[in-house]
This record gives structure tokens, sequence and C-alpha cells, in this order.
């Protein structure tokens, strides 16, 4: 199952947009708070249109409240971040078990994620292939590009 874990999201519309493409990809979304918007405020709506009540959506207080609950393992994380060695391409299906929870964990869009997180699971980094040209993709276009690889990697068995 593929899980969408967003780190104290600050856009309403990213996280609007993160949702609608969640239900689209079978995907369950997780929101690690603070957030930096009211969840059910009209922006956060709007970007994810009607399609608010077909979302599998977990909230929790903190990282350490996600870790509790998910009892994670450093097989099924991969935290999405610029800083990363290994490439998204770089990931194959052996890494991709479809008969477990595969969870990828995006940054705030203005700090990505802290260091003690980025440092626990640092074997678990990857990064978007990208030229120079920009700093960053959007946050929503992130999770698009690793959701859409995911179900190509795994011949689309879960979507």
């Amino acid at each position: 199952m593929l899980n969408i874990v967003l780190f104290q999201p600050e856009i309403p519309e990213n996280t609007g947009n993160i949702a609608r493409n969640c239900v689209g990809f079978n995907a369950t979304l997780h929101l690690i708070r603070p957030y930096g918007f009211i969840l059910n405020e009209k922006k956060v709506r709007r970007a994810g249109l009607d399609y608010w009540d077909n979302l599998k959506l977990v909230q929790y207080d903190d990282w350490k409240d996600f870790e509790e609950k998910t009892n994670i393992d450093k097989d099924s994380i991969f935290l999405i971040t610029k800083f990363a060695t290994k490439e998204l391409s770089e990931i194959n299906e052996s890494e991709l078990n479809i008969n477990k929870d595969i969870y990828f964990v995006f940054g705030r869009e203005t700090k990505g994620l802290p260091e003690e997180i980025t440092n626990k699971y640092f074997v678990q980094r990857i990064k978007i292939n990208m030229n120079n040209n920009v700093r960053s993709f959007n946050l929503s276009n992130c999770v698009s590009i690793v959701s859409y690889n995911y179900h190509r990697i795994t011949n689309f068995k879960k979507i």
C-alpha cells in the first residue's frame, strides 16, 4: 500500500492537490502537525475538489506520534529530499515490497525535513532527478512524480 506523508505542510493548495492525487493513486495521506493552515479551510477543500469523501486520511500530533502509530521500519520508509545521494530512478521493485506498506515522506515547502529525521533515516533518503536550473520542484508535483513512479515500478498492481 502506498502512503504519502506530509511533515508539517504549509501551503493549503498543495495539500488539497496532494489529497486529490492520493485518491487517484489509491494512497493513504498522512499529515503530521502543525499545519500552516486549517484543514477544512476553503483553499484546501477547493484544491481537493469533491474527492475528500474518498480520501484515506490519518493525522498525527508530531513525528513521534507518527512513528509510534505506524510502527514504521527502515525498510518501508523513504524520505524525499534534494540532499539525498540516491536518485528516485535508482529505486527498484525489490525495495518496494508490494506486500507491505511503503511510506514516502515529504518535508515542509520552505524548510524540508528536520535533520533529526533525515539523520535517523539517512540510508532511506532519495531525491528526484532534476537539473540545476531550479532549487526544487513544487511539493504537490513531487508527490505526483513519486506516486506515479511507485505504481510504474510495481506494475500498477495496487492502483
